[in-house]
């Protein structure tokens, strides 16, 4: 008896294995396709990454531009603000007279009726040497510089519509109530004085 040809049976295994080998490559060609869109939206996502960069660092540029404006490089640069609960002496009175200063040459000829409501005894009361010293501070922050720009203009707007008549109204309604407003009251018509 002869032996079984051996070349068949090999060339039925070589046909399997090409087969096999067939689909492992159709899958291979599957992933390496998938890969390429992974690799695409990748490339997609880095390049708005980069866009996105460059427009933050567009806006950190504007910001600091606009930090530069707000830092008042070109103006005035306020200082610390007073601590009215501990000053006495010739240290609160230099500061009342900046203060006085600044609402005899600024805020009583500039600012009308607000101003007219601003009771004489002002300097009396804290509340109004902090109200007033927040008002001249950011007057001088906004109205101190030698060029406005559109967001400088926008601050004077609010510091003229909003802030300063809320500022104003506490001052009236703090000197209209105290002691020192009933002392001022006429009597029969008369104006009183006070000593």
């Amino acid at each position: 008896m002869t032996p079984p040809d051996p070349l068949p049976a090999a060339l039925d295994q070589l046909a399997a294995h090409h087969e096999h080998v067939a689909q492992l490559d159709e899958r291979e060609a599957a992933h390496f396709a998938r890969l390429g869109a992974i690799v695409k939206d990748h490339a997609a996502a880095l390049a708005r990454l980069e866009s996105l960069d460059r427009q933050v660092a567009a806006l950190a540029a504007e910001i600091a531009g606009n930090a530069a404006d707000d830092g008042n490089s070109d103006g005035y640069q306020p200082g610390p603000a007073p601590r009215w609960w501990k000053l006495t002496g010739q240290a609160r009175q230099d500061q009342v007279a900046r203060l006085r200063a600044w609402v005899e040459q600024v805020y009583r000829p500039g600012y009308g009726q607000l101003a007219a409501i601003l009771g004489p005894c002002w300097e009396a009361h804290d509340l109004c040497l902090y109200a007033l010293d927040i008002a001249a501070e950011l007057w001088s922050v906004l109205y101190l510089h030698d060029t406005r720009t559109p967001a400088l203009l926008s601050a004077q707007a609010e510091y003229q519509t909003r802030i300063l008549p809320a500022l104003a109204e506490q001052l009236m309604t703090e000197t209209s109530r105290c002691g020192h407003a009933q002392a001022r009251r006429p009597v029969n018509g008369s104006a009183r004085s006070t000593p």
